[in-house]
């Protein structure tokens, strides 16, 4: 297990984890993650900006595909960076048979978040993606494999083919993902196909195969991924549900309680001391953030732990640097609240939101808000009556997705979380020069504890400190040997947060 870290950062939001936050992690040694999600999007809006820093050309000139990176640097490139009020230009929506424009700039920035996060250091650098955002899969995961990615943490999902997709993208071989299709009949065209050889016209020398570290909430899920999935599944990120993000429902009906959040109860622990007998390693996260967590989960036989929360207000994160410090601000102050909103996220997954004035999770704020999906990477593919692939968003304006067989109580309380996670990194789509779209900020219930990261006097903190904090968990371990309380007891262990 030596060669797996005890710390994996968390792959958080759009841009949250971003090239720098990742950078800063593995530098120490331990796993830097850059999210996945949106990554074109983000690249796009960043040479619209101007490239501050120039980052994003140095990393594009080591593209192995020159007309591609000048290609989109043509597009999407705004010397000095476009003005405050001047809406972002737009990138093609992903579906299942993507233009060949939108594959290209797919591949070329996960390419390029990659490659910035291991500059500087010979470390491995993760990438995270959600399963259930399936469109982009292959382009984003080939381009993160071009870049020398190391680790590829997958959960919102079932992500049985993804292994199998590793094998073959790493001697460039075409790979196919079947979509999830609401309503598909069985004899439905659903599969998705990426061809690296055909999409590069070139011959490059094989790729290094990450790491694949699935994401669950369940013993169940944990089973199948072993048994059913179609190349080596090489450990598991065990997530509780006091994690920020996506959660996985709670297991059986929902119910929630007064003030309106998922109540979960006993089918949702994970017994551990069943996961330990798979015989792979394994990470905790949710509620991990915590030296003395961290040692409880090494005595239970974990590799370590995944934290999000602790890295998302530090110093390298992408997140506004005007959020941070408000939040960090009420952990201080005893007034930070995380709201596990049930119906929020399109996904119709649980998800966390930290409750922050000026932030969607106002809702007086957010319902002047046009119903606009212009993003897309959360909506529903859906068979039409014709037999064709559609896609819809429960966060589109109602008569369109009732107009699309989508059911309208499915839309009350629904927002657009493609947007608000833009406008969390700075990146807010201005609509006719008039309104600019508003941030949402999710965090794990962690929120309420960042204050213990800060130096005395200091209003920040870095990743460094973060890690130095959470391994004094490590070496507590090691000093407490007779620590047995996972590995001995005769009653299942249970993962709580």
């Amino acid at each position: 297990m030596s060669n797996f870290p005890t710390i994996i950062q968390g792959g958080m939001g759009a841009g949250v984890s971003s090239w720098r936050l990742a950078q800063a992690v593995s530098k120490l040694g331990q796993l830097g993650v850059v999210s996945g999600t949106a990554l074109d999007s983000i690249l796009a809006r960043r040479l619209q900006d101007g490239d501050p820093g120039a980052h994003m050309r140095r990393a594009l000139d080591h593209f192995p595909i020159p007309e591609i990176a000048d290609r989109i640097w043509q597009t999407y490139y705004i010397p000095g960076g476009k003005t405050e009020r001047a809406p972002y230009k737009p990138v093609p929506s992903h579906a299942k048979d993507a233009p060949r424009e939108l594959q290209e700039l797919c591949v070329a920035a996960n390419f390029v978040e990659v490659f910035l996060a291991r500059e500087g250091h010979d470390h491995p650098v993760g990438i995270n993606y959600l399963e259930k955002v399936q469109l982009p899969h292959l382009p984003s995961i080939y381009g993160a494999m071009l870049a020398g990615v190391g680790y590829i943490l997958m959960g919102a999902g079932v992500p049985l083919k993804i292994p199998g997709v590793l094998d073959r993208f790493a001697n460039h071989e075409p790979a196919t993902y079947l979509l999830q299709v609401t309503g598909a009949q069985e004899d439905d065209d659903r599969t998705m196909v990426f061809a690296p050889k055909e999409f590069l016209g070139r011959d490059l020398p094989p790729l290094s195969r990450p790491k694949f570290l699935a994401i669950i909430a369940s013993n169940t899920l944990a089973t199948t991924l072993l048994k059913k999935a179609d190349g080596a599944v090489d450990g598991f990120v065990i997530e509780g549900w006091t994690a920020g993000g996506h959660n996985a429902p709670p297991r059986g009906k929902l119910q929630l309680d007064e003030a309106g959040e998922a109540i979960y109860g006993e089918r949702d622990q994970v017994d551990l001391e069943k996961i330990r007998a798979l015989g792979v390693p394994f990470w905790l996260a949710g509620g991990f953030g915590w030296p003395e967590k961290l040692a409880e989960a090494l005595a239970a036989g974990a590799t370590g732990v995944q934290v999000g929360t602790a890295f998302a207000f530090c110093e390298e994160s992408g997140l506004r640097e005007d959020y941070k410090q408000a939040l960090i601000g009420k952990s201080v102050s005893a007034k930070a609240r995380v709201f596990t909103d049930s119906v929020a996220s399109p996904t119709n997954f649980p998800f966390k939101v930290a409750q922050l004035e000026g932030t969607v999770s106002e809702q007086e704020i957010y319902s002047a808000r046009p119903r606009i999906c212009d993003l897309g990477y959360l909506r529903e593919s859906y068979r039409t009556p014709e037999g064709a692939i559609d896609y819809r968003c429960s966060a589109e304006p109602v008569t369109v997705y009732v107009s699309k067989g989508g059911k309208a109580e499915n839309t009350v309380g629904r927002k657009c979380l493609c947007n608000a996670l833009m406008a969390n990194i700075g990146h807010p789509q201005a609509r006719n020069g008039k309104f600019v779209e508003y941030g949402m900020v999710t965090s794990g219930n962690d929120l309420t504890g960042i204050k213990r990261f800060l130096p005395p006097g200091a209003s920040t903190y870095t990743a460094a400190d973060v890690i130095q904090n959470l391994l004094q968990g490590a070496r507590a371990t090691v000093v407490r040997e007779n620590l047995t309380f996972a590995l001995s007891s005769s009653s299942p262990t249970k993962l709580s947060s």
